[in-house]
C-alpha cells in the first residue's frame, strides 16, 4: 500500500494528473494536429483535378482588342460579327483539368520533413509537460502532508494549553498559584490558536492546489492518514543516480526544435526552383450563336456538343522571388542558430539543476537524521518543565518556552522528512524519470 491522505495515494494523484489534467490534453491535441499536418504536406504529391460546368444566357457581341488580365469582365470567344444588339443565346461549357508535378527538386519532401520535425517537437513537448505535471502533482501531495502534520501539532498545542489552564485555574482558585499564571496561559493559548488558524489556512490552500490535479477533487480530504513518508526516509541516495541530460524530455524538445528549424531552412532553400506541371484538359462547349450572326432557336446551346482536349507541360519560375527567398533563408538560419544555442543552454542548465538537486537531497537527508534528536530533547524538556512547574520549582515562562519549542520541533521533524522526499522528487524530475521516486514512495 502506498502513502495515503484519507485513502488517496500518491500514485493515484500522479496518475490522475497525467490522465486528466487540462494541460496534458492541450499538448495531446497539439501533437494530433502536428500528425495531421504531416498528412496534409503529403497531399502535395497528389495530382490536382479541377472540374467545371456552366450554363448561361448571354449576348454574342464581340470586338477586336486586348484586355489586361482581370477578374471583372466575362471572357468572350468567337469572331467579330459586326453587329451590336441585345439578342441573347444559350451557352454551356464543361471541362476537366488534371495537373501534376512529376518532380519538384525536393521541395515537397523538404516540406514533409519539416512537418515530421514539428510532430517530433510536439511529441517531446507532450512528454515534457507530462513529467512537469506529474512532478507538480506529487509536490502538491507532499505539501498537503506537511500542512496536515503542522495542523495536528498546532491542535495538540492548543489542547495542552487548555489542559494546563484547567489545572492552573483550580490552583488559582485555591490561591495556590498567582492569577498572573492563568492570564499568561490564556495568552499562550490564544497564540496557539492563531498558529492553528494559520496551519488550517495552509492546509486548505495546499488542498486546493492538490484538488486541481484530481479527477475527483473532493477526494482531497482534510483528515491526516498514517503514511510511511513521515516515518522513514527513502532508501534511494543521490550517489546511486547517474545523470544523462539527453534522458530529460527538455533536451528531446530542444533537439526536436533544432531539427524543425533545420528542416524549415531546407524547405525555404528548395522553394526558389522552376515548377513543372504536367497538364491534361478535356472540355466541351455549346452555343446558340452562329458565325454568320444568326441565332439558333429554342434550347440550342444548352448542351455542350463541341469537344476539345489538350495535353502539355506548364513551366513557371518566380524570378523575382529570389530576394524574398534569400531574406527568409537568412532569417531562418538565424532561428536555427538560436535553437542550437538554446539546446546547449538547456544542457548546461540541466547539469546545474542536477548538481543543485543532489546537494539539496544530501542536506535534507542530513537534517532529517538530526531532527528526531531535537524532537526527543524538546519533548523531554517539556515534560520536565511541566513537572517542575507543578512542583512549584519553575515559572510559567519555562513551560511556555518548552511548549513552543516542542511544537516547532514536531513540525520541523515532519517537514524535514518530507523535504527529503521532495528533494528526491525534484532530483528524479531533473533526470527525466519519476519511476524510482514513485516506487520508493509506494513501498
Amino acid at each position: 500500500m502506498g502513502p495515503t491522505t484519507s485513502g488517496l495515494s500518491l500514485l493515484t494523484v500522479v496518475q490522475d494528473a497525467e490522465r486528466d489534467y487540462p494541460l496534458i490534453h492541450v499538448t495531446e491535441a497539439e501533437l494530433n494536429a502536428s500528425i495531421a499536418n504531416i498528412q496534409l504536406s503529403r497531399t502535395a504529391y497528389l495530382p490536382r483535378v479541377d472540374g467545371i460546368a456552366q450554363f448561361n444566357r448571354a449576348t454574342r457581341n464581340n470586338v477586336f482588342g486586348a484586355l489586361l488580365p482581370q477578374s471583372t469582365l466575362p471572357s468572350m470567344s468567337g469572331p467579330v460579327i459586326g453587329s451590336n444588339n441585345g439578342g441573347s443565346v444559350w451557352g454551356s461549357a464543361t471541362g476537366l483539368l488534371i495537373s501534376w508535378q512529376p518532380f519538384d527538386f525536393g521541395l515537397r519532401h523538404a516540406n514533409v520533413q519539416s512537418a515530421i520535425a514539428a510532430r517530433d517537437r510536439a511529441d517531446a513537448t507532450a512528454k515534457r509537460t507530462q513529467i512537469e505535471v506529474a512532478t507538480a502533482a506529487a509536490d502538491a501531495y507532499l505539501t498537503v502532508l506537511v500542512a496536515m502534520r503542522a495542523k495536528t501539532a498546532a491542535q495538540a498545542a492548543v489542547g495542552n494549553w487548555e489542559t494546563l489552564r484547567v489545572s492552573v485555574h483550580a490552583l488559582t482558585s485555591a490561591e495556590l498559584r498567582p492569577g498572573a499564571d492563568e492570564s499568561r496561559i490564556e495568552a499562550e493559548k490564544a497564540a496557539a490558536k492563531t498558529q492553528l488558524a494559520l496551519a488550517d489556512e495552509a492546509m486548505e490552500t495546499s488542498k486546493a492546489t492538490l484538488a486541481k490535479f484530481l479527477i475527483k477533487p473532493e477526494t482531497a480530504a482534510p483528515e491526516m492518514a498514517s503514511t510511511h513518508l513521515l516515518e522513514q526516509l527513502p532508501a534511494v541516495t543521490e550517489d546511486g543516480l547517474p545523470f544523462q541530460p539527453s534522458a530529460n524530455p527538455i533536451m528531446a524538445e530542444q533537439k526536436a526544435s533544432v531539427a524543425q528549424s533545420a528542416a524549415q531552412l531546407h524547405s525555404i532553400e528548395k522553394s526558389w526552383v522552376p515548377q513543372f506541371n504536367l497538364e491534361g484538359a478535356a472540355y466541351a462547349r455549346g452555343t446558340g450563336a452562329e458565325t454568320n450572326g444568326q441565332r439558333l432557336s429554342g434550347a440550342n446551346g444548352l448542351a455542350p456538343n463541341v469537344g476539345d482536349y489538350a495535353v502539355g507541360v506548364n513551366i513557371t519560375f518566380p524570378f523575382m522571388d529570389f530576394a524574398s527567398v534569400h531574406a527568409r533563408s537568412a532569417s531562418q538560419a538565424s532561428s536555427l542558430k538560436a535553437a542550437e544555442a538554446n539546446e546547449q543552454l538547456a544542457g548546461r542548465e540541466l547539469q546545474e539543476q542536477f548538481a543543485q538537486a543532489k546537494a539539496v537531497l544530501r542536506t535534507s537527508r542530513a537534517i532529517a537524521e538530526n531532527t528526531p534528536v531535537a524532537l526527543s530533547a524538546a519533548q523531554t524538556t517539556l515534560a520536565q518543565a511541566n513537572a517542575r512547574y507543578k512542583a512549584g520549582l519553575s515559572s510559567i515562562d519555562e513551560v511556555a518556552q518548552a511548549q513552543r519549542l516542542g511544537v516547532q520541533a514536531e513540525i520541523d521533524d515532519s517537514i524535514a522528512r518530507l523535504n527529503v522526499w521532495r528533494a528526491l522528487l525534484h532530483l528524479q524530475a531533473v533526470r527525466g524519470d519519476l519511476q524510482p521516486f514513485l516506487q520508493a514512495a509506494s513501498r
